[in-house]
């Protein structure tokens, strides 16, 4: 009966149940739990395989450009990065309330290992994450464009909860991806967070548009509900060069 019990759940894909129960059906007589007991642990292993299953899946189709997470992030005050700014993207509260988050600093700080970080945890926390270089955007777009699939694109980003924008202002971008862009930010605004990664100030953003409309559009949507954090220090790709 026990076999058959177990067999029925693998034929049901209940993998985590089922590995549990198989780990159960070791345990001395004098040691197995109760009834209640074992439908509980069953119950409890069955969600956290299940969560286990999404959040990987989460992190393969977010294509992040480094595996981080917020434990790797060194906080001092010379980065200008404070621990209770990790305890704040640790937490899912700038999601629900569909926060934008502006990192900014110089090349090699470390902008994008930190956005990879907080976007790691956000798959964690159960939310559909993408990540893109913005020249890797714009080349999305134009095959988007060509194709005819760019409305169906559109609205595959619009449903992830969380997308990163990195390398943004790192170089001219041509009125076809200002135009998408507006499109993408108008979609999610008050909807969906964005984190931008830049080496731009924020002061900077509006003169790199080279637009004022589309820029005024596109800053309205972005900055007022943000989070900045402005990272300092020196290159961390420096440092390890230098320790090789």
């Amino acid at each position: 009966m026990k076999n058959e019990s177990l067999q029925s759940m693998k034929r049901l894909h209940l993998s985590g149940m089922a590995s549990a129960y198989e780990g159960i059906l070791t345990l001395p007589l004098n040691q197995l739990p109760s009834g209640h007991e074992i439908v509980a642990s069953l119950l409890d292993a069955e969600e956290q395989h299940r969560i286990l299953l999404k959040t990987d899946m989460f992190m393969r189709l977010s294509k992040m450009r480094f595996r981080s997470t917020l434990k790797d992030i060194e906080c001092s005050e010379s980065r200008n990065l404070k621990n209770e700014t990790l305890v704040f993207l640790s937490q899912d509260s700038y999601l629900q309330r569909n926060q934008n988050i502006l990192i900014t600093g110089a090349t090699g700080c470390g902008k994008s290992f930190l956005a990879c970080a907080i976007g790691h945890q956000a798959c964690l926390l159960g939310y559909r994450t993408l990540y893109f270089n913005l020249n890797r955007l714009s080349e999305q777009i134009a095959l988007a464009k060509t194709d005819g699939s760019f409305i169906k694109w559109l609205n595959q980003i619009k449903k992830a909860h969380l997308i990163i924008l990195d390398d943004f202002g790192l170089q001219p971008i041509s009125q076809q991806v200002k135009l998408a862009l507006l499109q993408i930010i108008e979609d999610r605004y008050e909807n969906a967070s964005t984190i931008f990664c830049s080496q731009l100030p924020v002061s900077k953003w509006h003169e790199y548009f080279a637009e004022p409309t589309i820029a005024d559009a596109l800053l309205d949507r972005i900055i007022p509900k943000a989070h900045r954090i402005e990272l300092k220090g020196n290159s961390k790709r420096t440092q390890i060069i230098q320790l090789s």
